[in-house]
């Protein structure tokens, strides 16, 4: 059976390397690990574009998320819209500015996708996924089976 100590270990090495790989970027930008999630977040998932959506999908503590966005909109590379139809909900959405960091972000997931499948077969790529969609399902089963006892 494979230890679960390996299988957390391994999921935290593969973070590291993605955090690692990320952070030229945000010296070069003068950007916190979590505004660059936020920026990479919204340019991917359109649509999807409130705090609460960011925090939620990413598991990040809505404070951390509200005091980032606002650190965004101060560096005008993130704007905010009011909903026409709920004024209490708010959009978010990335300024031109934001286009060569979104750029730069796209670069540094293809190099780190490179280097974490060196080696794989396509087929042993396309299992991989796979299986982890369905190890990440099983987790959020496990989630809501847990937060109801």
């Amino acid at each position: 059976m494979y230890q679960t100590n390996t299988m957390l270990a391994n999921i935290h090495l593969t973070v590291k390397l993605y955090d690692s790989m990320m952070r030229p970027l945000c010296s070069r930008y003068s950007l916190s690990p979590i505004e660059v999630t936020i920026i990479s977040f919204l340019f991917n998932n359109p649509g999807v574009d409130t705090a609460a959506d960011i925090s939620s999908l990413r598991m990040l503590p809505k404070s951390n998320v509200s005091q980032a966005i606002e650190s965004l909109i101060q560096k005008s590379l993130l704007q905010r819209r009011q909903d026409t139809e709920d004024r209490r909900r708010i959009h978010l959405s990335l300024t031109p500015q934001a286009e060569s960091i979104t750029k730069e972000i796209e670069l540094v997931r293809e190099s780190f996708q490179k280097q974490i499948f060196r080696g794989f077969a396509e087929e042993e790529k396309k299992q991989f996924i796979a299986f982890n969609d369905r190890i990440a399902e099983n987790a959020r089963t496990g989630m809501q089976t847990a937060s109801l006892r």
